[in-house]
């Protein structure tokens, strides 16, 4: 076992914002006591763990089904992370040195159960690219709008963590036309030039996303992959065709709005699209799809072996910086995931 010193640290919610998106003058960097494994438990020191924008929810007070309960004040963050195993009970299969992912990121050490970490094995030339969302992307196009060749698909929300795989990934599944939307032209010049995308809409921009959506699109769209929700959403129902199929994965209009709590996300649809062209319109999860990971994994190596794929994403050194990253993540200064790097 690695010498191992007495303490570590994690970053903490401080105080819930009373307006406006988290600050990083409402988190805490926090020194404490080293985690101490209960039986069943592995003690893993984290090397990398992604910011999320789906914390703003959680520090909110989260909302009623969500996969993780809300983040209250004194608690530390969470978020996927990739870390090597220090010790693990027998019998888990776990050995120290293994690199594994769990979700008890922002921190230095944790402690998650032996059921709760996967291994990671050789199966990705890079660790770090664990930590995309491009499985969120790849079941939500392969299950949820199963995408057939010669779609024509949008995806909102396209310089995200979710939107910059699913681009790419829609075209290797065959798209005939693939279609993003972002916050600003210089995002939508990097959508089109590498990531996939054939055309990509400015969210604020002088011509209405409706208006851009039908120039890009003046034939309608066979699949949406929504991480946006809002005006998005209802100009994609009003573009689909005959027999379209949209899958709902984020609200972030909702979720990154500055004048709420990031726990609702409105939006208004006008049915009629829905009900006379039979419009399919359904919330996905991968979680309701587990065999879809392996699958994933596989692919994506392959792929990112053979320079089909990237993993667009930026790395922030350190636990010094990790507040000011999710600041950033929140107000859209990325493109791409991005992932807090621990020496």
């Amino acid at each position: 076992m690695e010498r191992l010193m007495a303490t570590h640290r994690e970053i903490r919610l401080r105080t819930r914002p009373e307006r406006g998106l988290p600050a990083p003058e409402h988190l805490a960097l926090v020194r404490t006591a080293l985690p101490v494994p209960a039986p069943g438990e592995v003690l893993v020191r984290n090397r990398w763990f992604a910011v999320s924008a789906a914390l703003r929810t959680l520090i909110g007070g989260g909302v009623k089904d969500a996969p993780f309960p809300p983040v209250e004040p004194g608690d530390p963050l969470v978020g996927a992370a990739v870390g090597e195993v220090v010790s693990a009970p027998d019998g888990s299969g776990l050995r120290p040195g293994d690199l594994v992912s769990h979700w008890q990121g922002w921190r230095e050490y944790a402690t998650p159960s032996a059921a709760g970490c996967t291994p990671l094995g050789d199966t990705l030339p890079d660790p770090v690219a664990h930590l995309s969302q491009g499985w969120t992307a790849y079941a939500a196009l392969t299950r949820g709008a199963e995408v057939r060749r010669g779609d024509t698909v949008l995806v909102t929300g396209g310089a995200g963590a979710v939107g910059t795989m699913a681009g790419q990934i829609a075209r290797l599944l065959g798209a005939g036309r693939v279609i993003g939307s972002t916050g600003s032209p210089a995002k939508a010049d990097r959508l089109v030039a590498g990531l996939g995308y054939d055309a990509a809409l400015v969210r604020g921009a002088p011509v209405p996303f409706a208006a851009q959506l039908a120039d890009a699109a003046p034939g309608g769209i066979d699949v949406l992959l929504d991480t946006v929700g809002g005006e998005q959403l209802s100009a994609a129902v009003a573009a689909a065709r005959p027999g379209a199929r949209a899958v709902l994965v984020g609200a972030l209009s909702g979720q990154l709005d500055p004048a709420g709590t990031g726990t609702t996300a409105r939006v208004e649809l006008d049915s009629y699209p829905l009900v006379l062209k039979r419009v399919s319109l359904r919330g996905f999860s991968p979680l309701d799809h587990p065999e879809s990971e392996a699958e994933w994994r596989s692919r994506f190596g392959d792929w990112l072996r053979a320079g089909a794929i990237t993993f667009p994403h930026v790395r922030v050194a350190g636990m010094d910086r990790a507040a000011e990253a999710l600041r950033e993540v929140m107000e859209g200064r990325h493109i791409g995931a991005v992932v807090v790097e621990l020496p």
